[in-house]
């Protein structure tokens, strides 16, 4: 059986975005290794065993997908067990929120920007019936 392992984020600075996500997201930073010339391997990891590469833009087409690696579509799903509790460190970090929260059959929900403008989900799932 084959598994996604991780997905590459492409950021303008690697010491910022691990900030984002260690600080306001709580992600852990699992990995740092230079590979010469500027170039990092950056590998933060959640705590559902979600991982994200962040991958530094080298040139004009890389720039110009940050912040839009979607197309406008919330493109990342974060899973808390504490709504409240993760939607206020995130609040009190300065994420800007843009709708919810709200209750869903599938749970409570919001959606929110990163630094660079791609949306994300944060989601406190409701028990399996």
């Amino acid at each position: 059986m084959i598994g996604l392992a991780m997905t590459a984020l492409v950021v303008p600075d690697y010491d910022e975005a691990i900030a984002f996500f260690r600080d306001a997201l709580g992600f852990a930073l699992e990995e740092d290794s230079d590979l010469g010339e500027g170039k990092r391997w950056v590998v933060m990891a959640g705590s559902h065993g979600g991982k994200l590469l962040l991958a530094r833009a080298v040139n004009d087409d890389q720039r110009s997908a940050i912040g839009n690696q979607t197309g406008g579509r919330v493109g990342w799903f974060l899973d808390t067990n504490d709504f409240a509790t993760d939607h206020g460190r995130m609040t009190a970090w300065g994420v800007e929120f843009t709708d919810g929260p709200r209750e869903e059959p599938y749970g409570t929900v919001a959606v929110f920007n990163d630094p660079w403008g791609n949306r994300w989900d944060l989601i406190e799932r409701k028990e399996a019936a």
